[in-house]
């Protein structure tokens, strides 16, 4: 395990003795069961990663994390929540690495057009990192975890500073929508050389418009104190993703287009099983730096011995696959997670068990483009499978892999992923 492996994540929560006072029993009911509703607000806010202080809300992903470039980066951010104002928002966070010794920020706000078709144009100015070959879609729901596994090992970032523009709608109860013009300046952290036209770009600017939606077809809604909630949450559901680069505007320097699109389904059963299938593909054309491409989400650090090796299982990475050892213009995952019903040895331990397999196949064109920075495609099919035991105690857990298949390495212990979970929820 490395040195360097820092995991400083620990959360208290506070919980409150209600005293029953036998002449007032019935005020006291009262009194209890709106303590009881705001305690259960309260950790609604704390499991979506806020902590409400009056008119903000603070933004609790930004306390403390730790990576391989920056090390451990800590800051404080947030915004504004409904006791400042119903139509505005002000949002920023300011942050500093002591490994790299620079400080990240960003700043924004937004604005409400229509309150029920949840219409905002928001704005912000970003001036952080980012990793290369990562994909996020505008429309995902806020993802907030205790612990962020895979970030721990990551070591490939691009500055970016970035000035956007965007609109968020809901066209539908199930369908939403958000988009976003966006120009940044881009620099790689690591030796890198996009290589166009007998022209060498070592950073580069890019302007880019983005179109994101995301359709849950299945879901319920209900209206509650005059809006309109999810009140099951039913699967499958769809994302899909245009992106647009432009050359020359606002001195962006290449032309590009990108596609991604991601479905997730769920089967639960009746002894509380729970099956979990997820598909995600992108595919890239024109002329895409490497920072703007696909990895399939790797998390194994590039160490010789399984022991070196351990770490920290991510939610929905290939534990197996190597940090920078694929990108691809062109890609898809399989993931199938199939979650036993609990074994129920006492009330404060219950294990999980959890039998997962992973498939990834992709390619790339003008791969000589791409100069400074050695990696390989995945033009065959990447397998590999195993299990995790959850909730072996305080959330912990162990997790196994296999790589198997195309890319199965000469070393036998180069195929096998050793590593512990962390599982917790409000």
């Amino acid at each position: 395990m490395p040195k360097h492996l820092v995991v400083v994540f620990l959360f208290c929560f506070a919980t409150h003795c209600f005293a029953q006072n036998p002449i007032t029993k019935e005020k006291d009911s009262s009194r209890i069961a709106r303590d009881s509703i705001k305690k259960a607000e309260l950790l609604k806010n704390i499991g979506n990663g806020y902590l409400p202080i009056g008119p903000f809300n603070l933004d609790l992903r930004y306390l403390i994390k730790y990576n391989q470039f920056e090390g451990i980066r800590t800051g404080l951010g947030g915004l504004t929540n409904e006791r400042f104002s119903k139509r505005y928002r002000i949002n920023g966070y300011l942050v500093y690495g002591f490994l790299d010794e620079r400080y990240k920020f960003s700043v924004g706000g937004g604005f409400r057009v229509n309150e029920a078709s949840n219409t905002w144009i928001n704005l912000s100015y970003t001036d952080d990192l980012q990793e290369t070959g990562s994909s996020t879609f505008l429309t995902d729901k806020r993802f907030f975890t205790f612990f962020e596994p895979r970030l721990l090992n990551i070591n490939l970032f691009h500055r970016h500073i970035t000035k956007s523009i965007g609109l968020q709608h809901k066209i539908s109860n199930h369908l939403l929508s958000e988009t976003q013009f966006s120009n940044s300046k881009v620099n790689p952290t690591y030796n890198y050389n996009f290589v166009l036209d007998n022209n060498t770009y070592n950073s580069f600017n890019l302007s880019t418009a983005k179109i994101s939606l995301q359709w849950s077809p299945f879901s319920r809604f209900d209206i509650k104190d005059d809006r309109v909630v999810e009140t099951k949450n039913a699967y499958p559901k769809f994302t899909l993703q245009v992106t647009q680069g432009f050359k020359s505007v606002f001195g962006s320097d290449f032309n590009f287009s990108k596609l991604d699109f991601r479905t997730v389904q769920q089967f639960e059963h009746k002894n509380d099983a729970i099956t979990n299938i997820t598909l995600v593909a992108g595919i890239a054309g024109g002329e895409a730096p490497l920072t703007h491409l696909y990895h399939a989400y790797p998390n194994n650090i590039n160490k010789e011995t399984i022991l070196q090796r351990f770490s920290v299982a991510g939610l929905n990475s290939f534990e197996t696959m190597f940090f920078n050892e694929f990108f691809s213009d062109k890609f898809a995952t399989f993931q199938f997670k199939h979650f036993f019903s609990p074994f129920k040895i006492s009330e404060w331990f219950k294990p999980q068990l959890v039998l997962i397999s992973r498939y990834a196949l992709g390619d790339m064109n003008s791969i000589n483009r791409h100069q400074g920075i050695s990696f390989d495609t995945l033009n065959h099919l990447y397998s590999e499978s195993g299990f995790e035991i959850n909730k072996i105690l305080f959330g912990f857990g162990l997790s196994f892999a296999y790589r198997y298949g195309a890319y199965h390495l000469p070393n036998l212990e180069d195929n096998i992923a050793f590593k512990f979970t962390f599982n917790i929820s409000l």
